[in-house]
């Protein structure tokens, strides 16, 4: 289904995604006595928990507390975590197996499946790519064209077997990259968290990774909005209600930086090594698990628009908003038919 919107009316839609905007830490506080919220910042990007049916601060902490143990251990550039550990050979292995932890193994699964699943468009491997490119630099620049050929040698998730917990890299100097997946990922085990503490209402936001526990407390759908790419972070093209469902974002305005008049983004083409260049600016994903959100997100942004929505119209109770460059808005099949959309 296509659709054509004009920004040029204005848009008065809260936006419940906070993004990557640096804040200060706030501790946990009631608003108007109705519910408990608490931001920090993890993961590298904002993070908001909020509690509708439970005014449990350590709760709420424990949350956090959940989130940190997660980041060390997938962080790609925390010099203690597991990630970072065998991505600079120095975690324990012998010859080339290395013995991982459930966690490791567990979103390196994932990671693996999508890598599968988009036949290499999403490559767990990107790392040895990804660490070339900073786009938070206040002075940005292109990596050099042969550094970027000699980092594309170690890019192929073909090379990485996993049998239960053990590791195996056919060819020396791979290193993953999660951030595609891992925000998602740790969604979903807050929320496994926060279920199994009886909290049946509740907003988990990564960054704009949001997943939602239950319904608001009055039993209607909480309301999510997808934001307007390269706009101000208040501003959305439509809001969408969901309950028990993850509404996660790729895009070209999430992470970018200018050089020569030439934007380059943070969504890195696995043959190339260079920003994925097509007709998206953004791709919104509307599915049960966060994880998966995260992972079809990128995959389609990287398959482009007809491929990328015949993989999702392939999947069970998974739905996507897609935005081209000249701003249509294509939804996949059944999104409307189950989801109320307000533009």
């Amino acid at each position: 289904m296509k659709i054509k919107l004009f920004f040029f009316l204005p848009i008065m839609f809260a936006i419940l995604f906070t993004g990557c905007n640096t804040k200060p830490a706030t501790d946990a506080k009631n608003e108007g006595d109705d519910y408990l919220s608490k931001s920090s910042f993890l993961l590298n990007t904002i993070v908001t928990i909020t509690l509708y049916d439970k005014q449990d601060e350590s709760l709420i902490n424990s949350v956090f507390d959940l989130i940190t143990e997660y980041e060390n251990i997938y962080s790609r550039t925390l010099e203690h975590s597991e990630l970072y550990a065998l991505n600079n050979n120095t975690a324990p292995h012998t010859g080339k197996i290395y013995e991982i932890s459930d966690e490791m193994a567990s979103i390196l699964t994932y990671g693996l499946h999508y890598s599968e699943l988009s036949k290499g468009a999403f490559d767990i491997t990107i790392g040895s790519v990804s660490s070339l490119w900073d786009f938070k630099s206040v002075n940005p620049f292109v990596p050099a064209a042969e550094d970027i050929t000699e980092a594309l040698a170690y890019v192929d998730y073909k090379n990485v077997k996993l049998q239960g917990n053990q590791l195996t890299y056919e060819k020396e100097g791979i290193k993953l990259d999660f951030g595609a997946i891992a925000k998602g990922y740790i969604a979903d085990r807050v929320k496994e968290f926060l279920i199994s503490q009886g909290v049946k209402s509740a907003m988990i936001n990564l960054g704009g990774n949001v997943l939602c526990v239950g319904n608001k407390p009055d039993g209607t759908p909480f309301k999510v909005g997808i934001q307007k790419p390269f706009a101000d972070r208040n501003e959305t093209i439509a809001m969408i209600k969901i309950s028990d469902y993850s509404v996660v974002s790729s895009g070209v305005y999430e992470r970018y930086i200018t050089v020569n008049g030439k934007n380059y983004h943070h969504i890195l083409n696995p043959k190339t090594g260079y920003s994925y260049d097509n007709d998206l600016v953004s791709v919104t994903i509307i599915s049960k698990r966060s994880v998966d959100g995260d992972g079809l997100s990128t995959s389609c942004f990287a398959l482009g628009l007809e491929d990328g929505l015949a993989l999702i119209n392939s999947l069970p109770d998974t739905y996507a908003v897609f935005i081209t460059k000249d701003y249509e808005v294509y939804y996949s099949e059944g999104l409307t038919e189950n989801f109320e959309i307000i533009q």
